[in-house]
């Protein structure tokens, strides 16, 4: 068996095969999947260079095949703080931003409320005053005109100078109000009757100051906001505008007489009514609790001068 050879024969007439053509770049053929599977679908082919995703500079990702990834569309730019006025994803305290806020204000309380006292010192408030400052003129007659605007607006400004020389001014003239301490000036000589008075006027000051405090250190206990100076100042107004009616007619007829009584009686209501309305607008209090910090010095005032003549 000449001839006979064991293995796989050659044809050496078959012609040589041809490498496989390329296809058109994007329109290759799907690619048929192993064991019988679904075909891949075609792949994009990309050019094989160096590329930055959405230009920020981050690498281009391959996938397992070694087919490379189409670089990811550019994405559009956040506003590094705050929302930017266009309400982004920072406004809504997203986990992992930051939320800004303005100087001065409260993150964690309700945004635009108002703390009385803010220019006195003791208070934060975030809002402005509720106007500028009044000239004494303007203040004096406010109080008796229209008194809710007028504390309203100067709840954070000292009222020190009107308060001390009205005060002082009323105190001189309270002694002439007592029918016994009349007496006593008239009888008295000039150079005893000027001391007298004097220290009827600093005495009246002096209380006024302490009848003020007492009502503020009350206010704030019951949980006001607002500032001493104007408080003080105020009430010390308040007390002495309210009594000069009464004080001027007990000069002519003296304290005992019925109608100084009942009038006496009516500024001290109304007295009531404004040192309600102060505190309740500069501390932010309600009126209940407004009338019950100055109630000491309600009744102090009724004590030593509206019934000081019984």
């Amino acid at each position: 068996m000449a001839g006979f050879r064991i293995g796989r024969g050659r044809d050496d007439n078959r012609a040589p095969q041809q490498p496989p053509r390329q296809q058109p770049y994007g329109q290759q053929q799907p690619q048929q999947a192993p064991y019988g599977g679904q075909p891949y679908p075609p792949q994009q082919q990309w050019p094989q260079q160096a590329t930055t995703a959405g230009g920020h500079g981050e690498p281009e990702y391959f996938d397992p095949y070694g087919h490379p990834q189409p670089p990811h569309p550019a994405q559009p730019q956040q506003p590094p703080y705050g929302n930017g006025g266009h309400g982004g994803s920072y406004a809504n305290d997203n986990p992992g931003h930051t939320q800004v806020f303005a100087y001065g204000e409260d993150p964690y309380g309700p945004p635009g409320t108002y703390q009385a006292g803010d220019a006195g010192g003791s208070g934060g408030g975030a809002m402005a005053p509720a106007g500028p400052r009044l000239p004494w003129k303007d203040l004096l007659k406010g109080i008796v005109l229209r008194p809710g605007p007028t504390f309203l607006q100067m709840r954070d400004y000292p009222v020190w100078g009107p308060a001390l020389i009205v005060t002082f001014l009323y105190g001189l003239l309270a002694v002439f109000g007592f029918d016994e301490a009349r007496k006593d000036v008239i009888k008295a000589t000039l150079a005893n009757a000027v001391p007298i008075v004097l220290s009827a006027g600093v005495a009246f000051v002096i209380c006024g100051l302490i009848l003020g405090a007492v009502t503020h250190t009350l206010a704030r206990q019951l949980g006001g906001e607002g500032s001493w100076q104007p408080t003080i100042g105020l009430s010390m107004l308040v007390m002495s505008l309210t009594d000069a009616p009464r004080l001027v007619f007990a000069m002519f007829l003296g304290g005992d007489n019925m109608f100084v009584q009942v009038l006496g009686w009516a500024t001290w209501v109304a007295a009531g009514a404004l040192f309600t309305s102060l505190v309740s607008k500069s501390h932010d209090l309600p009126w209940p609790k407004a009338l019950g910090a100055s109630a000491i010095q309600l009744i102090a005032l009724l004590s030593l001068i509206k019934l000081g003549t019984l």
